[in-house]
């Protein structure tokens, strides 16, 4: 079974609407920041991947609000796979705020393989080897 990778991420006055409350539109934003992180502590950047013409291309993302982040709170991300195919990757997100281990969302993305031409390709061995470490 897959662990969670915990990244860190300090709320910015930019990402807060004017109640003060982080904008809906940067979760899916984190959600990135969280699975590049989580990517480059298996090995690997997005880049790496673009250079070998395997991009991951978003097909599907969800993300369920749970209670808000502030300006200034210190949000854990939380990422893992939860689903591995051939030419495709799922991954799982939580999001809490590191003071009180408030759940504030939780979601997941859905990834398709593809070249540069952007057609669906079989992802590259060795990546889910490294994204799955001593499962594959």
């Amino acid at each position: 079974m897959q662990e969670w990778f915990e990244t860190e991420i300090r709320v910015r006055y930019a990402e807060t609407d004017q109640m003060g409350i982080v904008h809906h539109s940067n979760y899916l934003i984190w959600f990135e920041f969280a699975r590049s992180e989580y990517c480059r502590s298996k090995g690997f950047s997005y880049l790496d991947m673009e250079r070998d013409e395997s991009l991951l291309v978003v097909a599907e993302a969800y993300c369920r609000f749970k209670s808000p982040a502030f300006y200034e709170d210190l949000l854990t991300l939380r990422v893992k796979i939860a689903k591995i195919k051939s030419r495709s990757i799922q991954f799982i997100y939580e999001l809490y705020r590191a003071s009180d281990r408030t759940m504030i969302a939780h979601g997941e993305t859905l990834h398709v393989v593809t070249d540069a031409n952007k057609k669906v390709k079989i992802l590259p061995e060795h990546y889910k080897k490294l994204l799955l470490g001593d499962s594959a």
